[in-house]
């Protein structure tokens, strides 16, 4: 059982942090950059809403109680890079004052941040069904996988949280500057990804 679970625990990280499903980092990274390392607990309650979302889609699909075109989901997963990159730019003139936003601004965030966590999820479950296979119970590996993926989110979160504060202090990059370069990277790979899956 426990050898299971490790399989799909690993499953789990690997699809997250692999650079072929770039997706999920892009995401992932557009999700987190605007917020300074001191706003830490906002930024927990941002991503755990992320993860809520994503874990009830998860299990869902895997259980097959839910079934969305793979193609629709291919293309809506780029369009949330788009839509958080867009916002993080529209924001960036006050990034100071991200720990002291309105009450409201900051719940339509984490409520955004869920139902994006509903669409990646959808993503996740192809993945998670081919690997499943002939298995006869699920539950463990559905469990260890999604548990893979939220250590391998954590570990993204803190790699990057950990990036942008050495490229502000010691390159001597304003914060502005570093999120406008990593929206604007995010955004217009995404662009292109959501153009492509749409001219198939």
């Amino acid at each position: 059982m426990l050898s299971e679970f490790l399989v799909y625990l690993r499953l789990g990280f690997e699809h997250i942090a692999d650079w072929r499903a770039y997706d999920h980092l892009l995401f992932v990274a557009a999700l987190c950059v605007s917020y300074p390392l001191r706003a830490w607990k906002p930024l927990l309650v941002l991503i755990t809403a992320f993860t809520i979302g994503h874990s009830v889609t998860l299990v869902l699909a895997t259980l097959e109680l839910v079934r969305v075109d793979v193609a629709l989901i291919e293309t809506l997963i780029p369009v949330t890079i788009v839509f958080t990159a867009l916002v993080n730019v529209v924001e960036s003139s006050r990034l100071d004052d991200i720990t002291a936003e309105p009450a409201i601004a900051r719940r339509l965030k984490y409520g955004t941040a869920l139902v994006f966590g509903l669409i990646h999820g959808l993503g996740f479950s192809s993945f998670l069904r081919a690997a499943l296979g002939a298995e006869e119970s699920i539950t463990l590996p559905l469990f260890a996988f999604n548990v893979g993926l939220e250590v391998g989110q954590i570990v993204i979160v803190a790699g990057l949280m950990v990036l942008g504060t050495l490229v502000i202090r010691l390159g001597h990059v304003d914060r502005k500057g570093w999120v406008l370069l990593l929206s604007g990277a995010a955004g217009g790979i995404a662009t292109t990804m959501v153009l492509d899956r749409l001219a198939v």
